[in-house]
């Protein structure tokens, strides 16, 4: 029996440059880095150190290579957060793309691209 998820595989152009977005401009934390000795390189990151779900930076080229069947497109990742007002203020000065503050009968939301141009979204529940 499945009783939570516990990462999300995220597949990049530039594994370092979306490590130090997800790092510096998200404020995301490091929990691990792993390498399997053949190439391939994988980190682990979250919103905080105990957090139950993490996303897993990986190599699209590398992963592609090893994996042909795996579907490399970005995954659809709602997280939440309890000031979006405040987070989309801050993404916004540290120069992310982000769209417009939505309110929805279930709460406020808006989305934000990473530098490769993959969307995301942040909702502060009602």
């Amino acid at each position: 029996m499945i009783h939570k998820i516990g990462q999300v595989m995220l597949y990049v152009t530039d594994q370092d440059q979306a490590v130090r977005f997800w790092e510096d401009k998200v404020g995301f934390s490091i929990l691990s880095i792993e390498e399997n000795g053949q190439g391939m390189k994988w980190v682990e990151m979250a919103p905080t150190k105990d957090a139950e779900t993490s996303i897993i930076i990986h190599d699209k080229a590398i992963v592609g290579k090893m994996s042909p069947e795996v579907n490399l497109g970005t995954p659809s990742l709602l997280f939440f957060s309890d000031d979006v007002e405040q987070l989309r203020q801050d993404l916004v000065a540290k120069n992310v793309k982000v769209g417009d503050l939505v309110d929805m009968p279930s709460g406020k939301i808006f989305n934000f691209a990473d530098d490769e141009g993959q969307y995301f979204a942040v909702m502060e529940k009602s």
